[in-house]
C-alpha cells in the first residue's frame, strides 16, 4: 500500500530544490570572513532544512534527520555532537508536557474546565468567546500543544454551540458561528503567546535566547506577557465582533448546555482529582523555580511519571503519544542545528552585517522596522516553530549587535511569532481545523487577520512595552 501511495516524483523534486539551496549558499553566496569552511557548510544545511520543513519534501522529522545526519558527514559536526540536540532539557520538557497534556484530555478534566468557563460567560455570544479564551488561557499553562487544547477541546465546544442555535456553515453561518470560530481563533493566538508553554515552539525561543546569554524562565515568561496578553484578549472578541457582528448575541442556551453537560459529567473522578494536584503542583513548582532551584524539567518529567504511577496514564498512552515522539526527532534535530550556527558564528556574521546596512537607525527604530518585516513574513509561513527557526536567532542578533535591550527584544520576537499566527488560515496547526469548519470564507478570514493584527501590534507595542519598562525588561 506505501508503494502505491508513496509520491516518489515529489520526493524526488522537493530533494533536489534542497540541494540546490545548500549548493547555492555554498558556492554562491559570499562566506563571512569570520565563519569557517565548515561552518558554512552547516549553515547550508540549516537553511535547506528549515526549507524542507516548508514544502516537505518528505515527513518534517525525515528531513530533520537527515540535516543532522549530513552535518556529521559533511565534517562540521562530530556525531555525537551532531546527536546532542537530542539530550537537551528543552526538548524533554516538552515531550513531558505533551504526555500530562494526554493526561488532562484522557480524563476530561481539560473538557470539564472549557464547560466550567462557557457556564460562567456564556450568556452572550461575546461571552462564550471569552469563556472558552478563558479556558485556552488557563490549559496553555500545561498544555503545549495547541492543537491539542484548541483543536481538540475548544473547537468542538465552539462549533457545538453554534448549532445549539441554527448556525451551521453556509447559509446560517452568520447567525453566530462565522464569529465565533473567528474571534476564538485570534484569541488561542493571544494565549498561546502567554506561556512559556502556551505554544510547542516557545521553549525553542527561550533555548535560543539562553544560548545567547538571556535566561527565560516559565516564570518570567509568564510575568512578561500576562499583561499585554490579558489586554489583547480583551480587545480581540471585541474588534472580531465589529468586523463580524453575529446576528445572535444573547445566548442563554450556551450557558445551560454547559451546565447539562457537567451534570452528566458527573462529580471529579479519580484521575481528575489526582490530575489537577498534579497540575497545580508542576504549575507551582515551574512559578517558583528560581527560588526552589528545581529544573523545570524535572518538574515535567516528575509531573509525567506521576500520572504513570497512580495509573491516570499508562505506559500505552506514552508510546502511542506519535505527536510527542515526532516533536521529539525534530525539534531536538533543529535545536542542534540552531546551535551550531551560534557556536561557529553565523548569526554574529549576519547580525553584524544587517547592522551595517542600518547604521543611520537607532536601536528603537532598527527594532520597530525588524519586528514588523519578521511579523508579516508569517504570511509565508505554515508554522510557527519554521517561523522562529528562520527568523528569530539572525533578527534578534542584529538587534543586539545594535544595542537593543536584551529583554525587550527577546520578548518582543517570542511573543509576536505566536499572534502571527492569526493572519492566515494556515499560520499553525490548528488553523486548518478551525478554518475546515467551513464557517468563514478566506477572504473575510484574511481580512479578520489582518485588522487583528494591528489591533495586537497596538497592544503590545504600547502595554506590552510599558509593561516590559516597568518590571525591567528595558
Amino acid at each position: 500500500m506505501a508503494s502505491q501511495t508513496y509520491d516518489w516524483k515529489r520526493t524526488v523534486r522537493g530533494l533536489a530544490v534542497l540541494v540546490a539551496l545548500y549548493l547555492f549558499v555554498v558556492y554562491v553566496v559570499p562566506r563571512p570572513a569570520s565563519v569557517k569552511p565548515e561552518g558554512w557548510r552547516v549553515a547550508a544545511i540549516f537553511f535547506s532544512t528549515i526549507l524542507g520543513l516548508i514544502i516537505q519534501p518528505i515527513p518534517g522529522g525525515a528531513v530533520v534527520l537527515l540535516g543532522v545526519t549530513l552535518a556529521a558527514a559533511s565534517g562540521g559536526l562530530t556525531i555525537d555532537q551532531a546527536l546532542m540536540g537530542w539530550a537537551s532539557p528543552t526538548v524533554w520538557l516538552v515531550i513531558a508536557a505533551f504526555f500530562m497534556s494526554r493526561g488532562l484530555i484522557n480524563c476530561g478534566l481539560a473538557r470539564r474546565l472549557a464547560l466550567f468557563f462557557v457556564r460562567v460567560c456564556g450568556k452572550t455570544t461575546l461571552g462564550v468567546c471569552y469563556g472558552l479564551s478563558l479556558s485556552d488561557m488557563v490549559l496553555a499553562a500545561m498544555i503545549p500543544s495547541n492543537s491539542a487544547r484548541s483543536g481538540g477541546i475548544i473547537l468542538p465546544i465552539a462549533r457545538t454551540i453554534a448549532e445549539l442555535y441554527g448556525s451551521t456553515p453556509g447559509a446560517t453561518s452568520a447567525l453566530m458561528g462565522s464569529f465565533l470560530i473567528t474571534a476564538v481563533y485570534q484569541s488561542i493566538c493571544v494565549t498561546a503567546a502567554m506561556f512559556y508553554t502556551g505554544q510547542a515552539s516557545n521553549p525553542l525561543a527561550a533555548q535560543i535566547a539562553g544560548g545567547m546569554g538571556y535566561q527565560i524562565t516559565w516564570a518570567s515568561w509568564l510575568f512578561a506577557a500576562s499583561v499585554p496578553g490579558l489586554v489583547s484578549m480583551l480587545v480581540v472578541p471585541w474588534v472580531v465582533m465589529k468586523l463580524d457582528r453575529p446576528q445572535i448575541v444573547r445566548t442563554p442556551e450556551a450557558s445551560a448546555f454547559a451546565a447539562r453537560e457537567l451534570a452528566a459529567m458527573g462529580p471529579l473522578k479519580r484521575g481528575e482529582k489526582i490530575l489537577a494536584v498534579v497540575f497545580a503542583a508542576v504549575c507551582g513548582l515551574w512559578v517558583t523555580s528560581s527560588t526552589t532551584h528545581i529544573n523545570i524539567t524535572v518538574t515535567a518529567l516528575g509531573g509525567g511519571l506521576a500520572l504513570l504511577l497512580t495509573g491516570v496514564l499508562s505506559w500505552d498512552d506514552i508510546k502511542s503519544e506519535r505527536a510527542a515522539w515526532d516533536i521529539f526527532v525534530w525539534y531536538g534535530g533543529v535545536i542542534r542545528l540552531g546551535t551550531a550556527l551560534n557556536e561557529f558564528g553565523v548569526t554574529k556574521a549576519f547580525a553584524q552585517g544587517v547592522s551595517d546596512q542600518f547604521s543611520t537607525l537607532s536601536w528603537m527604530g532598527l527594532l520597530a522596522v525588524a519586528l514588523l518585516i519578521y511579523f508579516y513574513a508569517h504570511y509565508a509561513f505554515a508554522s510557527i516553530t519554521t517561523h522562529i527557526l528562520a527568523m528569530f536567532a539572525p533578527f534578534v542578533g542584529v538587534l543586539l549587535a545594535k544595542g537593543a535591550p536584551a529583554g525587550l527584544t527577546f520578548f518582543s520576537f517570542a511573543c509576536f511569532s505566536n499572534f502571527a499566527a492569526g493572519l492566515t488560515h494556515y499560520g499553525t496547526t490548528p488553523t486548518p481545523m478551525f478554518f475546515a469548519s467551513d464557517y468563514v470564507s478566506m477572504k473575510n478570514w484574511w481580512k479578520v487577520g489582518f485588522v487583528v493584527s494591528l489591533a495586537n501590534l497596538a497592544v503590545w507595542s504600547t502595554v506590552g512595552f510599558a509593561w516590559w519598562k516597568l518590571i525591567g525588561l528595558w
